[in-house]
């Protein structure tokens, strides 16, 4: 039998050692390309695909959308057929929309001290997350809630909480939550810009920004209207919560003075705040899209008097020619009819 040749023990080079290549980082979505991204809430009414073409027509590259009914809780299924939400990720793809926002229903209060409305208030937020994340939405915006006899300490601790718990077992992808300031009715919590920085302070572990309502900020008591306001509140929003973490912006007049602490929309430029003002909020390089001081891909989303009312006499257009055709039709119907029965008279 030949003798086996002798292998040599061979010295270990680290360089051997096997190292896993690092994920690669994700490429931004090809709305981020630095442009300004201005957009409306739209309706779904009919079909989630009404609301892309809605913005489309109206000249928006970005929108905001309810993924269900806003002031309902959803019984049974709260999910979205995946061919449904293909088609809309499709389309808004082909549409180059974006960012795409989801406002949350209103009836959700993270900061409820009642354990069944909070309850309650989790799973339809981890409701939301899931449909969010079937449209493959970029945002999804909330209010903290109301806190009722609680204290702003404990409100804030309880929205934490809330948040947390109705984003286990929901995978976040690219989507991100954003806590809305409020107009601090009643006792609404995140009229200060400190209690929405606390919240997110408190939820630092997961991907929660804030988005910022202008009539909500005046209302609260937020001098935006005056140049030396705007420069103020840029500074307490910096100190706060950072303008780097306010992706989105709802940009609404408001029909209320300042610091009346009443949530009452109105349309741009007809409200208190007035068109002098939203335009040196959109031309201040901090508020901006663009580098070095603005954040690439931020919006600026409306929802006015004004659109709603161009929105609904669109709809109310299509449903007066919808009526005319089937007038129509049904005459034409009726007439043939009669036509029929006289040839019948006179054969017999």
């Amino acid at each position: 039998m030949p003798d086996q040749p002798i292998i040599q023990p061979t010295q270990f080079d680290p360089e051997d050692e096997y190292r896993p290549e690092p994920e690669p980082e994700p490429l931004p979505p090809s709305w981020m390309d630095g442009s300004l991204r201005i957009g409306i809430h739209t309706s779904i009414a009919g079909s989630y695909l009404n609301a892309l073409e809605s913005a489309r027509k109206l000249g928006c590259n970005a929108l905001q959308i309810f993924s269900a009914s806003p002031r309902m809780w959803q019984g049974g299924s709260a999910r979205i057929p995946e061919v449904d939400a293909q088609a809309f990720r499709t389309r808004r793809d082909e549409l180059r929309l974006g960012p795409l926002v989801i406002h949350a229903n209103y009836l959700i209060n993270l900061a409820s001290e009642q354990r069944m409305l909070q309850t309650r208030s989790i799973q339809a937020f981890h409701d939301e997350i899931v449909r969010a994340r079937a449209l493959g939405a970029d945002f999804l915006v909330v209010h903290p809630g109301a806190r009722g006899e609680a204290t702003a300490g404990q409100a804030i601790s309880t929205i934490v909480e809330s948040v947390k718990q109705a984003s286990k077992r929901a995978p976040m992808g690219g989507l991100r939550i954003l806590i809305e300031n409020t107009a601090g009715m009643g006792s609404a919590v995140g009229a200060r810009l400190e209690e929405v920085g606390e919240i997110l302070a408190g939820l630092r572990n997961l991907p929660v920004e804030a988005c910022l309502d202008t009539a909500h900020l005046f209302a609260a008591g937020y001098d935006i209207k005056s140049e030396a306001g705007l420069a103020s509140t840029i500074g307490q929003i910096e100190s706060s919560i950072g303008l780097e973490n306010v992706p989105v912006f709802h940009v609404n007049d408001s029909k209320i003075p300042l610091g009346a602490r009443v949530d009452r929309h109105e349309h741009i430029g007809k409200g208190k705040i007035g068109a002098a003002a939203f335009a040196r909020i959109l031309r201040h390089p901090r508020f901006g899209s663009a580098g070095p001081e603005g954040l690439a891909g931020r919006a600026f989303i409306a929802l006015t008097a004004a659109l709603k009312k161009k929105i609904s006499a669109q709809r109310s257009q299509r449903d007066t020619e919808k009526k005319k055709t089937r007038k129509k039709k049904s005459a034409a119907g009726k007439n043939n009819t009669r036509k029929s029965k006289a040839r019948k008279k006179k054969r017999g």
